[in-house]
């Protein structure tokens, strides 16, 4: 029955990637929000707000940094649902500031950033 309380949709013209699983688990933000339609839209917008910061501290940090701004973003991507993101920034948190983990964790990002736009809509 939580499915039903989900505040949206997912967009028509959303494709997700190969196995298509939506960036955001709505039916996750459901449970963490109870439901409010409002809660969910601003922790969304919260978390691509703080997701892009976090993506441009990232370009510019030292080694240290890398490693705790990805394990803030992987906590702040777990707790909406943001699993692909959290994945990533897991990835690049253990792989110690390597490129590809860094493009892999952008893409997811920005795969969440234009969903959540989306649902916006």
């Amino acid at each position: 029955m939580a499915a039903l309380s989900i505040a949206f949709e997912a967009p028509d013209n959303y494709r997700g990637n190969a196995f298509n699983h939506s960036p955001i688990d709505l039916v996750h933000l459901a449970r963490q929000t109870s439901g409010d339609q409002r809660l969910e839209l601003e922790v969304l917008h919260t978390f691509a707000r703080q997701a892009r910061i976090c993506m441009q501290e990232l370009s510019s940090g030292q080694r240290e940094q890398v490693v705790a701004i990805a394990h803030k973003l992987r906590g702040a991507a777990q707790a909406v649902g943001a699993f692909k993101v959290s994945d990533a920034a897991e990835q690049l948190e253990a792989a110690n500031d390597d490129a590809a983990s860094m493009a892999r964790l952008g893409q997811a990002v920005v795969e969440a950033e234009n969903y959540i736009l989306k649902l916006s809509r």
